[in-house]
């Protein structure tokens, strides 16, 4: 199929069968299974996944290319296969009402990979694994440790949800047409028990993304609407200190403060 990759969808087609391979190889996908593929594009990860189980359901926004899959998906070479394919956007999509034990995987539109991720999150009951492909920086942002550069709002938010690990490096040229940036391949299991419990996820996310609103400044200046001094010294943290030195389970046990405060 000839088409024109749409930088309103932030197209980046996969060409480099290597990379396929390990991208295919990471993800194991076995008989039986649910399989989600987010943004299949040209079919780059559909058509090995395909060759290793019988149903597949994708979700695409492109019309174009869902006309594309409706034909090529229907070949003799496909026949024993059975795809699914939702043309709709992937941040209005309920995953919830595919199943349970859904394995979603692909390659992200960098421009909306983040908000897609905090989709997800709505939905991690009903998900045993994700496999994405998204801009390294990205990736890199989401398993960053405290105290790093890298350490954000991204990286506690999804930390306090997933077990992460930083799979592959893919080169700009893996691709068609090559992004200005490295892309990278992560894998993200839910944790099976929550390793700092938030009384009030909701209160978590308002105290984390206040922490971080001002990277430069210590917490006592970006939290002072919801901790004083006396508070801070309650908890036993440091306020001169910057939020990017702060762990997963120190937040939750600020947010927790507060909510046995109210």
């Amino acid at each position: 199929m000839k088409h024109q990759a749409k930088k309103r969808f932030g197209q980046n087609f996969l060409t480099d069968q290597s990379v396929i391979n390990s991208l295919v190889d990471a993800i194991h996908p076995q008989e039986g299974q649910t399989l989600i593929e987010i943004g299949p594009g040209l079919g780059a990860l559909t058509k090995p996944l395909l060759s290793r189980v019988t149903a597949l359901q994708a979700v695409e926004i492109d019309r174009d290319i869902v006309n594309w899959m409706h034909l090529e998906y229907q070949m003799p070479a496909y026949a024993k296969n059975k795809l699914t394919v939702h043309n709709v956007d992937a941040l209005k999509f309920d995953f919830s009402a595919i199943g349970s034990h859904l394995r979603i995987t692909g390659n992200l539109p960098y421009n909306i990979s983040t908000p897609i991720l905090f989709h997800l999150l709505d939905h991690l009951s009903c998900i045993q694994d994700m496999h994405f492909m998204l801009q390294k920086e990205v990736v890199e942002r989401m398993v960053a440790a405290p105290s790093t550069s890298a350490y954000g709002r991204l990286s506690v938010m999804l930390q306090y949800y997933l077990q992460m690990e930083y799979l592959i490096t893919v080169p700009p040229e893996a691709f068609n047409p090559a992004p200005k940036v490295e892309s990278a391949f992560v894998r993200c299991i839910p944790h099976a028990t929550l390793p700092f419990v938030a009384k009030d996820t909701t209160l978590f996310a308002e105290l984390v993304l206040a922490a971080f609103s001002q990277r430069r400044k210590t917490i006592r200046n970006t939290l002072k609407s919801f901790l004083n001094d006396d508070d801070f010294t309650k908890l036993g943290i440091d306020p001169q200190r910057r939020a990017e030195t702060l762990s997963v389970a120190e937040f939750v046990v600020m947010c927790n403060y507060l909510y046995s405060a109210d």
